[in-house]
């Protein structure tokens, strides 16, 4: 399943977020896929898409990151599979 991860900086300031990254990269759990992310012109927010079978290993994940990120997450799915269900019926 597909997830749009929206995070939200918590104290404003980019720069220990940045450190942490490089320190430690992305920190995902096995079974969780990144497959790629934007952040927005101020960069106050970021937006990532993931992937995982299951929604548990985001919130671990997420575990590592909340001290200086708010999450908010989506389930999503391809335009492509939207239509491909409406039209189908399911």
């Amino acid at each position: 399943m597909l997830f749009m991860v929206i995070e939200h900086l918590r104290h404003g300031d980019p720069k220990p977020l940045g450190e942490r990254f490089r320190r430690s990269g992305r920190m995902l759990p096995a079974g969780v896929t990144y497959h790629a992310s934007w952040v927005d012109a101020a960069g106050a927010r970021c937006f990532q898409v993931m992937e995982t079978a299951d929604r548990a290993l985001l919130e671990t994940w997420v575990s590592r990151w909340n001290d200086l990120v708010e999450f908010e997450i989506v389930p999503v799915v391809t335009s492509a599979e939207f239509w491909a269900q409406t039209q189908s019926g399911e």
